[in-house]
């Protein structure tokens, strides 16, 4: 007999001066605490000092927060935000892209290199693994706001959403048990020491053509140029990734992929203070992230918390069904 499950998990973690703190953003929060702990382990390959280890993470997390939100608001939810522009800002009432996510990261990643004088492909070798890992993780916060669902079926292990009518596909943790399996084809690519640019090549192609069949039982609430438009993120990322590899594997011989610092690093091994704080901000800002979709925050979960129904931040908006 199949033990289908009933969604009943409050996304709500606590309230601290009428803010309320999510799950779902605790997922972000965990996300580039890892990678900050990521970057700090692999400093002596990468040859970073710890100065040098904080800036990547700060303009890493700020790539991860604009580009997930842009996203999310020009491509998903522009109906609403064109006349709402006050509130592309207001994170806490949510509204977050995974595309944007990686797109947001890669230009952030690039741009460090730009500054510090760092060679590209190499530091996202070795990002790569760990944002495969981030990705899994954060796709649980999902899971927990109960926000993303998929189509109705009637497998055992459907589960019902909350707000959403039937038994539906959880196409998050689908998604999520995907970015983990990633991690091990990542590290066993790694160790055949292929060519420089060569494992991120690998995530980018494997993340999006294997996403594409995972978002086939996924139901979006919006359309791009006719087709959902993380569809075609996917099949974006399924070109570029194939395209870096080929690429990558025609350059003759084979380059270590070991990294290695380039130019005079500063002997300064100790963070800034300036640093320290900007990047507890950053870290902590998506805890007040409640979900990946604009939502009437007061009138979906006010039932569970009723501060949210006279709160000034969560003014009513209207639902996507309402928007255009």
């Amino acid at each position: 007999m199949c033990g289908r499950y009933v969604h009943q998990i409050d996304p709500v973690i606590g309230e601290i001066a009428s803010v309320y703190l999510w799950w779902y953003g605790a997922s972000y929060t965990l996300g580039l605490l890892g990678a900050f702990f990521w970057i700090r382990r692999a400093r002596a390959s990468l040859d970073y000092d710890m100065r040098t280890v904080y800036a990547l993470t700060i303009m890493l997390s700020l790539g991860v927060l604009l580009g997930g939100r842009l996203v999310e608001v020009i491509f998903y939810e522009w109906s609403y935000y064109r006349d709402h522009l006050w509130h592309v800002p207001a994170v806490w009432l949510g509204g977050m892209s995974t595309h944007g996510i990686l797109l947001g990261a890669t230009l952030s990643v690039w741009l460090f290199c730009r500054s510090f004088g760092k060679k590209f492909l190499p530091l996202a070798d070795e990002l790569a693994i760990a944002g495969a890992y981030i990705m899994g993780i954060g796709r649980l916060g999902n899971f927990i706001d109960g926000q993303i669902a998929g189509s109705i079926t009637d497998v055992c292990w459907a589960v019902q959403f909350p707000d959403l009518e039937g038994f539906r596909h959880p196409v998050v943790l689908y998604d999520g048990i995907k970015n983990l399996l990633l991690v091990p084809v990542l590290i066993l690519i790694r160790s055949r020491r292929p060519p420089t640019g060569a494992v991120f090549g690998h995530f980018v192609l494997w993340y999006g053509f294997l996403r594409i069949f995972v978002d086939i039982f996924r139901e979006y609430r919006t359309d791009l140029i006719g087709f959902p438009p993380g569809q075609e993120f996917n099949l974006l990322m399924t070109i570029l990734g194939l395209g870096l590899l080929v690429w990558r594997y025609r350059i003759k011989g084979v380059e270590k992929p070991s990294i290695t610092g380039e130019g005079q690093l500063t002997t300064n091994e100790k963070s800034s203070w300036l640093q320290r704080v900007l990047l507890a901000v950053l870290v902590v800002i998506p805890l007040v992230m409640p979900s990946d979709w604009t939502q009437d925050v007061p009138e979906r979960y006010g039932g569970r918390h009723e501060g949210m129904k006279h709160s000034v931040l969560y003014p009513r908006i209207p639902g996507p069904e309402q928007m255009e």
